[in-house]
């Protein structure tokens, strides 16, 4: 093999750090990844908005609204769905109007789980009540290298609930964390699981009146499931061409057709792709095997649309909306398991959302990155040829780290430039002779930090060879 610089001094960490901080300077800037984040106060849609950013990301955040995070905005591209109808307006739970209704101003939110009205253990939304849509007061815990601001709500007497939430951003990554807690405010025990519901826009990204049909969804399946096929259609039609299970992953291809569907993914990640824009957004969260989900479900998905219904002689119809009228958007959901709080008692939610780049064709995802063309090397005359599609979680490089048949690492080889705002395709010959028994594709940043794989393969040699040792 005739190594890169890695090889040099791939034995030695303190050198092979050296080397790419120098690399990090010569080729990506400074490491600070540009001008520190910040939180500032804004307009946004007529609502009075609280605006944390950094180089990456923008996220906007109306406390008035629920608390709501109404906007994220990467590389220019806006995720979240925003009601037309409802910009800057604002309904109170306390209004008379809003008794018994529901204002969908859009955006991401915290909800509680289970729903419904047979007792006082499930929320009978979602309805305007000070969980969905009480006012929020913001306070700016930090801001320069990290950014961080929580929102905390007032008290539901209807379930005990009290919600706080923090929402951190740092100045050199697009990663964007969450930490929200529910807390019993009532004088007596209560039961209940907490929600992230995402209401992502799915317009068409050239003609924002019309709906996107290159819109997907994806999280790995559970192959033990207790659903039948993998999910559980709860609402709309059973049969609904939109879902299915292939290669260990449940996919939904958006269609206009409301529907909402459960899954016990044993996983610990969502991802929703736009197939026309390219950009996509990975959701992460912690699964606990053992804990008690609402339903079994830790995943759920609505899409809005026309809905089968029966009128009041039991002929089923089918209800639809005018498309010009209809609400662009899909809900992304997570759910946390369902816990017993004592009076005064909280429980936490940790999540993280990391926007990429990505095609339709998604496999997989880690901690580095997601990819849509797994990792192949294949021999050549004189090296590997190394391809893939991806799409990473931080900015660095493309590190190939081929191991001997021992398991011993024959030292780092840097390919490219890797960046979330771009979609990764590589194709690149490397040269190596043949004491390579596997090659594992890492994300490197500047830094030095090894974000993890995004692929490892054997290699196999042509007429029987294989690794020398």
């Amino acid at each position: 093999m005739v190594p890169a610089w890695g090889g040099v001094f791939g034995g030695t960490c303190v050198l092979r750090r050296l080397v790419y901080l120098a690399m990090a300077f010569l080729c990506c800037g400074s490491l600070a990844g540009g001008a520190p984040c910040k939180i500032q106060a804004v307009n946004f849609e007529g609502w009075q908005a609280q605006e944390i950013s950094n180089p990456w990301v923008k996220l906007t955040i109306v406390p008035q609204l629920g608390g709501r995070l109404m906007q994220v905005t990467f590389a220019g591209h806006p995720y979240l769905f925003v009601n037309e109808k409802l910009k800057g307006k604002y309904i109170p739970p306390s209004d008379p109007s809003a008794k018994g209704r529901w204002f969908n101003y859009g955006g991401d939110k915290i909800w509680p789980m289970p729903e419904g009205s047979g007792d006082d253990e499930h929320w009978p939304g979602p309805i305007a009540d000070v969980l969905d849509d009480g006012e929020y007061k913001f306070t700016t815990i930090s801001q320069d290298s990290v950014c961080a601001g929580r929102l905390e709500g007032p008290a539901d007497p209807v379930t005990g609930l009290q919600y706080t939430r923090e929402i951190r951003l740092s100045s050199d990554s697009p990663q964007i964390s969450f930490h929200a807690v529910m807390k019993n405010a009532s004088r007596h025990p209560i039961r209940w699981s907490m929600q992230s519901v995402s209401q992502y826009n799915t317009s068409d990204p050239k003609d924002r009146s019309a709906f996107n049909g290159d819109f997907w969804a994806f999280t790995p399946a559970n192959p033990q499931s207790a659903y039948l096929g993998g999910f559980h259609v709860r609402a709309g039609l059973a049969d609904d061409p939109s879902f299915s299970v292939e290669d260990g992953l449940f996919k939904l291809h958006w269609m206009y057709l409301q529907n909402e569907v459960w899954i016990d993914s044993v996983g610990d990640w969502i991802a929703v792709v736009d197939g026309q824009s390219q950009f996509a957004m990975v959701e992460r969260f912690h699964f606990y095997p053992a804990a008690e989900y609402p339903g079994k479900a830790s995943v759920i998905f609505y899409k809005n649309g026309p809905a089968l219904q029966m009128d009041e002689k039991g002929i089923p119809f089918l209800k639809t909306t005018n498309p010009e009228d209809a609400m662009h958007y899909m809900e992304a959901e997570l759910n946390s398991p369902i816990v017993r709080l004592a009076p005064g008692e909280t429980y936490a939610m940790d999540t993280e959302w990391l926007p990429t780049r990505l095609s339709r064709n998604l496999k997989t995802a880690s901690a580095a990155g997601a990819v849509s063309n797994s990792f192949t090397a294949s021999p050549t005359a004189g090296g590997l040829m190394l391809s893939g599609e991806f799409g990473v979680f931080a900015r660095g490089k493309l590190v190939a780290r081929p191991y001997n048949h021992r398991g011993i690492a024959l030292g780092d080889i840097v390919l490219q430039d890797a960046n979330p705002e771009n979609l990764i395709q590589l194709r690149q010959e490397i040269k190596a002779e043949k004491n390579i028994a596997r090659i594992s594709l890492r994300l490197v940043d500047e830094r030095g930090t090894d974000f993890g794989s995004l692929g490892e393969v054997s290699i196999k040699y042509s007429d029987g060879e294989s690794a020398e040792q």
